[in-house]
């Protein structure tokens, strides 16, 4: 459970993570039309979503040979790379140097836009279906418009606080459709915190929003904690490879430390690390470097392709 006190650190980090500054190597792109590359690697998508009735923008970092004339027969794993609350689509290209990272991998990320909406279909608001829209949206535009691996193999997510919790619970929700799930600083006790425990009314608005009241089936349906106690052992097997950290001095680290003993409890197997750090891009943008490593050995590397509809 979040203690009020935790939660306005929540709350305080949540805004501060959102507007730090980006490191001094990164340059932060405008927003581009449909598709327009921002530099040779990194494009941005205007997608239209027919499920949220938005623009739902996306950027895609594509790897190094992607468009050498080698390459134009190969498929590629994706890696789906999801923001914290209060963030946006471009935070993990503008406030990280994950391009620079990613370079030296053969794998398509794909950052996309899930406002305040937990990566779940809303309780009350009946557009906001940010969990439905990832599955029957996202994933098949991406893998119409790029040289994308199609497979469960071929895909894996990954997202920082709120994005990590959505990593997690797409892993034990949907296993047939990804192979890896990660998780840094995840903030896994959204859909089981009380309206006693959160004193910040915009925090507040977006979880009920999104989660409804205690005893809502949608926060039952997307509780993590839930989700792995109803794990049985014949479907242990199937589940995607999970890993999470979080630093010792995030507000979020008993949360992780508990959903780590579950999984021992559960024998559920993952893998869980606690580093010295705290709920900040200078954090993520060091854990995120582990994550990729751990995407391209679980990730099944460059196939062969046929046309696509884009690129």
């Amino acid at each position: 459970m979040i203690r009020p006190a935790l939660f306005f650190l929540f709350l305080f980090f949540a805004l501060t993570a959102s507007v730090q500054e980006t490191p001094p190597s990164v340059a932060t792109p405008s927003l581009q039309t449909n598709a327009t590359p921002n530099n040779n690697r990194v494009q941005t998508v205007q997608f239209e979503s027919k499920l949220v009735g938005k623009t739902l923008p996306y950027n895609v970092v594509l790897p190094a040979d992607y468009d050498e004339p080698r390459a134009k027969v190969k498929r590629y794993p994706v890696l789906y790379l999801l923001h914290g609350l209060t963030g946006h689509y471009d935070n993990w290209t503008t406030r990280t140097r994950l391009s620079d990272y990613a370079a030296q991998y053969p794998i398509i990320i794909v950052t996309p836009e899930g406002n305040n909406g937990w990566y779940t279909d809303s309780a009350t608001i009946p557009t906001d279906k940010y969990e439905t829209y990832i599955l029957e949206e996202l994933i098949p535009d991406v893998e119409r418009r790029y040289r994308a691996n199609a497979a469960r193999e071929g895909r894996a997510i990954a997202g920082l606080s709120m994005g990590g919790y959505g990593a997690l619970k797409f892993g034990l929700k949907h296993p047939e459709m990804f192979v890896m799930a990660a998780s840094l600083s995840g903030a896994f006790g959204a859909a089981s915190w009380t309206e006693k425990e959160l004193d910040s009314r915009p925090i507040r608005e977006s979880l009920f929003q999104i989660f409804g009241p205690a005893d809502s089936p949608t926060r039952a349906a997307n509780d993590v904690f839930k989700l792995a106690r109803e794990v049985s052992a014949k479907k242990v097997a199937p589940l995607p490879y999970f890993y999470f950290d979080c630093g010792t001095e995030d507000f979020l680290f008993s949360s992780n430390r508990e959903l780590a003993s579950l999984f021992v409890e559960l024998k559920i197997p993952h893998e869980y690390r606690q580093l010295p750090g705290t709920h900040n891009w200078q954090y993520w943008d060091a854990q995120v470097q582990e994550v990729l490593r751990l995407a391209a050995r679980r990730l099944r590397g460059p196939a062969a392709s046929v046309k696509t509809a884009g690129h």
